[in-house]
């Protein structure tokens, strides 16, 4: 286990009477609290994770190892910051940990990522697309819309893990998670005028691998009506 007193919250407003309470029912072992702490982060701390990992698959199982981290160390956090900020600090710090474990032990190996990031799979953009929370969220309509949101999706989460990691982990967070700009700062310990500069590097840095990969798909399918026409 990394040592938690590294994980240091940059000094904010005091705790909520609510998440105080919480806090002390967490310190106390009180299994509901637990349960609804988990309830409450799980899926979001699993949805960040999985888009800042090299391996998706490594998702759930740093998550388990995010909320163990957060269990066995409620007793050092001092409330300096909201136990939102903390939870996604220790996210990050993991995340962080099994990139470079994943580079030193997988990082040789030819990854489907790699592929896409060549633009074996091509995004599409423009202006006028949907925001990214809307081309990342589940469809529940039509089979042929649930189908053309898969593929939106896939497309989308594929020109993020191609942009560098500080404007992706941003994006993420003001895009998908929908933080504040001030709570993206206490998180990644950066002023807000930096979270402002990443967010807006990032959404650029997406847009530029959406329209690349799909003047790629594009070049592919003039070639294949060539064939056919020949």
């Amino acid at each position: 286990m990394g040592n938690l007193a590294n994980i240091d919250c940059v000094p904010a407003a005091p705790a909520h009477a609510e998440e105080a309470a919480l806090v002390a029912e967490l310190r106390a072992g009180q299994d509901e609290a637990f349960a609804w702490l988990i309830a409450q982060y799980h899926q979001p701390v699993f949805s960040l994770l999985s888009r800042s990992l090299r391996d998706p698959a490594d998702a759930a199982d740093v998550t388990q190892e995010v909320f163990l981290k957060v269990f066995r160390g409620i007793r050092s956090f001092n409330g300096e910051c909201s136990l939102k900020t903390w939870i996604y600090r220790i996210a990050l710090h993991e995340a962080s940990n099994g990139r470079r474990w994943w580079s030193r032990h997988k990082g040789r190996e030819v990854t489907l990522e790699s592929e896409i990031c060549n633009g074996a799979q091509a995004p599409q953009g423009g202006d006028d697309a949907p925001t990214l929370g809307e081309m990342l969220v589940d469809a529940r309509t039509t089979p042929f819309d649930c189908a053309a949101q898969a593929e939106m999706k896939a497309r989308v989460e594929a020109g993020l893990a191609c942009i560098s990691e500080v404007f992706r982990t941003a994006v993420i967070l003001r895009d998908v998670e929908g933080f504040a700009y001030d709570e993206i700062a206490e998180v990644l310990q950066v002023s807000i005028g930096t979270v402002k500069s990443r967010i807006v590097r990032g959404r650029t840095a997406l847009k530029q691998q959406l329209l690349q990969a799909e003047q790629q798909r594009a070049a592919v399918r003039g070639e294949q009506l060539r064939e056919v026409q020949a």
